[in-house]
């Protein structure tokens, strides 16, 4: 049985933290499909485009990884997808909360697919990306917390607004 893990997230933008938790779970599933979720709740830095392309750009040395986007509910992505598990990452207990109560409700729409929780690296435990948006926002260096055209997108993207 092939097991396809979908690690979903907004993913604006993507940061190292996301990276080691994506690049962790290529070793554990036969394939992995990091999925971008079209959030019309928030204001995005970047587009579903750009961060789709973020993403690749980021991801293209792993072979068994496809980077993709969604709308809706992430179980019915999930399903059609024939993926049998999510990936989250926990960054510390405040994380935890929130991410049972997602499972929890996944589980109950559909019990064969499970939520598969991966600590984070301990060097990446404060890092979000609203963390990168605000440094990058006040001209602080974002470089070490994002891959460098990452980084480049955020700089030349705060550059644009102000």
């Amino acid at each position: 049985m092939t097991n396809i893990a979908v690690a979903p997230g907004s993913f604006d933008p993507v940061t190292n933290g996301h990276l080691d938790i994506i690049e962790r779970s290529t070793k554990v599933f036969d394939r992995v499909i990091v999925a971008v979720l079209h959030n019309r709740n928030k204001t995005p830095l970047f587009s579903v485009d750009e961060r789709l392309d973020l993403l690749r750009k980021s991801l293209e040395h792993f072979p068994n990884v496809e980077v993709d986007s969604f709308n809706g509910l992430l179980i019915h992505y999930v399903r059609s997808k024939n993926a049998n598990v999510i990936v989250r990452g926990l960054r510390a207990v405040s994380d935890f909360e929130y991410e049972m109560q997602s499972a929890s409700i996944n589980r109950k729409m559909d019990d064969k697919i499970e939520t598969f929780f991966m600590m984070t690296n301990h060097q990446y435990s404060y890092l979000s990306s609203s963390i990168v948006k605000e440094v990058a926002k006040n001209k602080g260096d974002v470089s070490g917390l994002v891959p460098p055209h990452v980084e480049e997108a955020v700089i030349n993207q705060y550059n644009h607004i102000t």
